[in-house]
């Protein structure tokens, strides 16, 4: 079994799949919670996430009838940043052929980055190698060459708020297998590779948080994550139309849209002892001058990397604030670019862009599993080889 934790703003979701007689994912628990003790992505009291954690687990280990205490983990805030880093070393061989320790030599001083003391990197992914000056190079072992450089892309985050989020999931006597940023789960669950080799950004719009991930030639170029989510619509839509938030909640859901079109209509609905009449047309403008916004600082990110209005794959939407009516036409009319509705990779999973990041974190949680599976496969073979081989030597 694989178990996901995506503890966000509003709601902390989990995933549990595991995989079918031809070697298919499929999920056989999901659940959510309304969280506490959250804001903006960020934990801040550990204590109440630890308690809802308990109780969810508790209740998920008897609905698949086996014991779960360890999971794949995302982690979200604006205080997530992403970094390109470099490290170079001389190969080390006399024929100048690069080995597997030289490339881990060059990682490691590709991960060697100086930071304040309340920040801290937690995933430094290898963009390319570079071999005596000859740049995009995918993989270094076996070639020749004196100098060898890695370019990588490193992702810290506030030391503070990482050690809350771990302290609130190891109160809940779970174990941390991985911990990976939202938005690159987001975007293992909704992209293809063709995507990612195109030009691709990823928008996973939360309840508190948006995050963006852009990739290119398959690599990720850029993550981050802006504090603004549908959360902030709601609380837009309470203050312009003087409601209550659970109200305002309804009424976006109800009767919200993005792009308002056509003639204006008085809507009128029923509340506990009294009825309520707005105008379809502020709320639209209500709710669009929101998202501009948000996109707005999107392409302000994007504008960073050099990649505003240049990315052939274009936007792709996902989280639950992307459910949003007319939220593709808004998108487009402001990137400039392509944008389309996230779909999730795979089989064994219902298609609820809410459950992207969980999903994400099983695709990934998957991936290791098998690559330590395969580990495990070739040091037993090499060892029984040996063994073999023993019975040979007088």
């Amino acid at each position: 079994m694989i178990s996901a934790l995506d503890i966000g703003t509003a709601k902390i979701k989990v995933l549990v799949a595991e995989r079918d007689k031809e070697g298919n994912l499929k999920v056989i628990s999901k659940m959510e919670r309304e969280g506490e003790g959250i804001r903006r992505g960020v934990i801040v009291e550990p204590e109440k996430v630890s308690y809802i954690l308990s109780d969810l687990f508790q209740k998920l280990s008897r609905e698949v009838g086996q014991k779960i205490d360890s999971v794949y983990l995302s982690v979200n805030g604006s205080h997530l940043f992403s970094l390109i880093s470099r490290g170079l070393v001389s190969v080390s061989r006399a024929d100048q052929k690069i080995s597997n320790e030289d490339v881990q030599r060059v990682v490691q001083a590709a991960e060697a980055i100086n930071l304040s003391s309340n920040r801290e990197i937690f995933e430094v992914m290898v963009k390319e190698f570079i071999i005596d000056g000859q740049t995009r190079v995918k993989t270094a072992v076996g070639l020749e060459g004196v100098r060898l450089e890695a370019e990588a892309l490193a992702i810290g985050g506030f030391s503070p708020y990482l050690e809350n989020h771990r302290r609130a999931v190891l109160g809940a006597e779970l174990e941390i297998l991985d911990l990976q940023p939202a938005p690159l789960m987001a975007a293992k669950a909704v992209l293809s590779e063709k995507q990612k080799e195109l030009g691709t950004a990823v928008l996973e719009i939360g309840a508190g948080t948006t995050g963006l991930a852009v990739f290119e030639e398959g690599n990720l170029l850029h993550l981050a994550v802006l504090p603004i989510g549908s959360a902030n619509i709601t609380n837009d839509i309470a203050i312009g139309l003087k409601i209550d938030v659970e109200v305002a909640e309804r009424i976006k859901q109800e009767y919200g849209t993005c792009v308002f079109q056509g003639k204006d209509n008085r809507l009128k609905i029923e509340l506990d002892d009294s009825f309520f009449v707005f105008s379809k047309k502020f709320l639209a403008k209500i709710i669009s001058e929101r998202l501009s916004e948000l996109f707005n600082q999107v392409n302000e990110e994007l504008k960073k990397i050099g990649k505003e209005k240049l990315l052939p794959g274009g936007i792709v939407l996902s989280g639950g604030g992307a459910k949003l009516p007319k939220i593709m036409e808004l998108a487009k009319d402001k990137f400039r670019l392509p944008v389309k509705m996230g779909k999730l990779q795979g089989e064994g999973i219902e298609q609820d862009l809410s459950f992207a990041v969980a999903w994400g974190l099983i695709l990934h949680g998957a991936e290791l599993e098998s690559e330590k599976k395969g580990s495990r496969f070739s040091q037993g073979v090499i060892s029984k080889l040996k063994n073999f081989f023993k019975t040979f030597i007088p």
